[in-house]
């Protein structure tokens, strides 16, 4: 059923039994634009049938009943709203500000990033908190946020080895990208930060908060503050959310 991919059309791939995948460039390259415009022309068209869209950072991944519509009807559905170049940039419908702490204890990495960076700690602190950060794709935990894009200096590898933990609320960095973790984890990412913001919390009248293409300012405070806001009930640490028009 695989569509062989182009400089100009995605693929389509099946996945599992009731899974499509649609793949934007070719597979190695992120392409979030792409993935999000092709996700939000699905979305827009309102196929019978489709039960999921979600964007990576290079493929939009649709489930649907196949009690409702067949893989082969809904497939042509897909390739003809994917026939037109889908590498526009998306206008932002929404934007956090998020506070946050850098440096000694709630970012332990800062000083060795920056310097990665061709930056003092203070202006690598204000790079950050200094951009618009797109939501480039939510994965590989609920609601986890990678965020991006830096500025070229930006662009470290990983570390060669893993850290063994980071707390939930941890802002690292990698690739001239940043995740903001919704859980303790390992990571190979540099720890520069630390927010009381949680992406995913299940009794929350909305469990995941972001949304692919929402835009993301971080704000620096104090680690007691972040303390202080990590007890707020909503889990969102002091977050404001504001529409765009």
């Amino acid at each position: 059923m695989s569509t062989p991919p182009n400089d100009s059309t995605p693929a389509l791939f099946p996945l599992g039994q009731d899974g499509i995948l649609i793949r934007c460039g070719d597979g190695f390259a992120a392409a979030p634009d792409a993935a999000q415009t092709l996700a939000n022309r699905v979305r827009a068209a309102d196929l019978a049938g489709v039960t999921e869209i979600a964007t990576s950072l290079a493929s939009v991944f649709i489930r649907f009943a196949p009690g409702v519509v067949t893989r082969a009807a809904l497939s042509d559905r897909l390739r003809a709203l994917a026939a037109d170049p889908v590498t526009r940039q998306n206008k932002a419908l929404r934007r956090w500000t998020i506070p946050a702490s850098f440096g000694g204890d709630s970012g332990p990495q800062l000083a060795e990033a920056a310097a990665l960076a061709g930056l003092s700690t203070a202006d690598a602190v204000a790079e950050v908190t200094g951009v618009d950060l797109s939501v480039l794709a939510i994965g590989f935990a609920p609601g986890q946020p990678y965020l991006g894009h830096l500025g070229p200096g930006w662009d470290m590898p990983r570390q060669q080895n893993l850290s063994p933990h980071v707390p939930a609320g941890a802002l690292v960095v990698a690739l001239r990208q940043m995740v903001l973790f919704a859980n303790a984890s390992p990571t190979g990412w540099r720890w520069i930060g630390t927010c009381a913001f949680a992406p995913f919390q299940p009794d929350r009248a909305t469990p995941f908060a972001l949304r692919a293409g929402d835009l993301i300012r971080f704000t620096a405070t104090d680690p007691d503050t972040i303390d202080r806001l990590r007890d707020q009930p909503d889990g969102l640490g002091g977050a404001a959310c504001e529409g765009l028009a």
